[in-house]
């Protein structure tokens, strides 16, 4: 996500209309030409964070484990694995044939390489934190233990022990996930930060890096070398970043897109009646939410975060400008999550929409604001079609209570690197998409220190002390209970506002088969097809 920042003052809603049909274009034989949210910030698997990176990086690489065009987790440059009797030991058991674009073998010590570089503090990865259930783990990232103390080793060639802090139900979802991928440790060594240019990226996954030209395509090639080349159909996808949505269909519609990854949620209706069957709505594990900065007064009053959610209508957002692609959230964690149970929701999320107006007035009266001194709101967000029309709606809504909003938007990868990167924001557009299907993956966003991904900053004892004591729990359902608990926290003083949980929205052009709607929302192109 990240570099030209534009900023822009508006006021009232503003929907865009959907526009005329581009000029057809012949598909070019063998070329999956795939629209991807953004343009990523790096394909380096140990400091990508994004959907848009991640779409990519399945393509490049593949862990341990990985997953099938229907979601499924499948054996990846592991073939086998066994679990201990106390669920701590996990041993895999790699493929004989697993290879590198360049011909080497992948070793299990390339997978203690990669797992020790994105845990080192000198990477900084930003999304270290989704590794501290391997054994130390936390520590090597804080510093405070050795590389050598991490829950890791290659007793030989083909065989990596992992050894958890304790029991993960997710674990082997957790290892399809990008930072559970490898690198290529020579060129790693070689290149340093340059290992991910065009001509000395080494991947090990069903296709190589072949080009890569910013804000416009990244173009991949079949790997010769990958152990299950032959049955990969497709020789070449580029993938091409589609932020502007409205923009997207049209090129789609004249034949310059094969599938889109998203779509302008007001323009549903007529999409469905103009491309039918090729709009293709699934299941999703995501979340749509506004982070408030928590440390920067009016915002550290939970009294004006509640007063800011109250009177944002979420059923309007999801039906009239996501045309139904979107659900109201009134959790943070999204309902369905495996080894959970119900989310605790918003108060007041059944009180009539002019009593909560009505309360958010009284509340932000008690903080000090009214008529003669109105609460000023910067609202950032990265641009595309739906989110303008979003952000626009909810500073309307904003506006009915007497709070002035002014919006400032930037592309994907300057707002993401914005936030990550510690910048001054009062609310801002924040999205997730489960890496696992746990309520762990939501709640672990908000942990104190966690600043890459909790960029207003939260800070609760309590908050931490739960999380602790669920991720040393045994019992799955005595888990769950402090899970919930913890988020009974998150909606109560709500750091992050959520707003809409998320379902997967695409084009499908009739020539591209194999796409199969899913949970994790993954369609590698591995399992896809092009009719000729």
């Amino acid at each position: 996500m990240r570099p030209h920042r534009r900023q822009c003052l508006a006021g009232g809603v503003g929907l865009i209309a959907g526009a005329a049909l581009g000029g057809a274009h012949a598909a070019p034989a063998g070329l999956y030409r795939r629209g991807n949210d953004a343009d990523p910030e790096t394909l380096d698997p140990h400091k990508s964070s994004t959907v848009a990176e991640a779409h990519i990086l399945r393509d490049l690489y593949e862990g341990l484990l990985t997953y099938d065009n229907h979601g499924a987790i499948i054996p990846g440059a592991a073939e086998r694995w066994t679990v201990s009797d106390d669920a701590l030991t996990y041993r895999f058991t790699l493929r004989a044939d697993g290879r590198w674009s360049n011909g080497d073998p992948v070793l299990a010590s390339d997978f203690v390489f990669a797992l020790s570089r994105i845990l080192a503090p000198a990477t900084a990865a930003k999304y270290a934190e989704v590794l501290y259930p391997l054994r130390n783990a936390r520590g090597v990232n804080q510093g405070a233990m050795p590389a050598e103390a991490l829950g890791v080793s290659a007793p030989d060639a083909r065989t990596l022990m992992i050894v958890l802090e304790q029991p993960t139900p997710y674990l082997l979802e957790l290892l399809t996930h990008q930072t559970s991928l490898p690198v290529h440790p020579a060129s790693v060594a070689r290149y340093g930060d340059g290992f991910t240019r065009a001509g000395n990226l080494v991947s090990n996954g069903a296709y190589a890096l072949a080009d890569m030209v910013p804000n416009d395509r990244i173009t991949l090639t079949r790997n010769p070398y990958f152990h299950a080349a032959g049955s990969v159909a497709i020789p070449t996808v580029a993938f091409l970043p589609t932020p502007d949505l409205a923009s997207a269909v049209r090129r789609y519609a004249g034949g310059e897109i094969d599938s889109l990854a998203d779509l302008p949620g007001d323009q549903m209706a007529s999409l469905r009646r103009r491309f039918g069957a090729q709009v293709v709505l699934g299941p999703a594990l995501g979340l749509y939410a506004l982070a408030v900065n928590t440390r920067k007064p009016p915002f550290d009053d939970g009294r004006v975060r509640r007063a800011l959610s109250l009177v944002i209508d979420r059923e309007f957002l999801c039906q009239r400008l996501w045309g139904e692609t979107m659900n109201p959230a009134y959790s943070l964690c999204p309902p369905g999550l495996d080894h959970y149970r119900d989310p605790p929701e918003l108060a007041g999320r059944d009180t009539l929409p002019i009593d909560r107006e009505d309360e958010a007035r009284t509340l932000l009266a008690a903080a000090g604001f009214g008529p003669d001194r109105p609460l000023a709101v910067e609202y950032r967000f990265n641009i595309s079609d739906n989110n303008r029309n979003t952000a626009l709606a909810i500073a309307e809504m904003w506006r009915g209570i007497g709070i002035e909003t002014r919006l400032v938007y930037t592309d994907a990868k300057t707002h993401f690197a914005y936030l990550r990167d510690g910048g001054d924001f009062d609310v801002a557009r924040m999205s997730w998409i489960a890496d696992y299907s746990d309520p762990q993956n939501f709640l672990f966003l908000l942990e104190t220190g966690n600043d890459g991904l909790n960029p207003g900053h939260y800070a609760n004892p309590a908050y931490d002390a739960l999380m602790r004591e669920a991720a040393a729990e045994r019992d799955v359902h005595r888990r769950a209970d402090l899970l919930f608990r913890a988020e009974t926290m998150i909606v109560t003083e709500l750091p992050w506002i959520p707003v809409m949980h998320t379902r997967s929205k695409a084009l499908i052009a009739p020539r591209l088969t194999g796409y199969h709607p899913n949970l994790r929302n993954v369609a590698p192109t591995r399992f896809l097809r092009l009719a000729p």
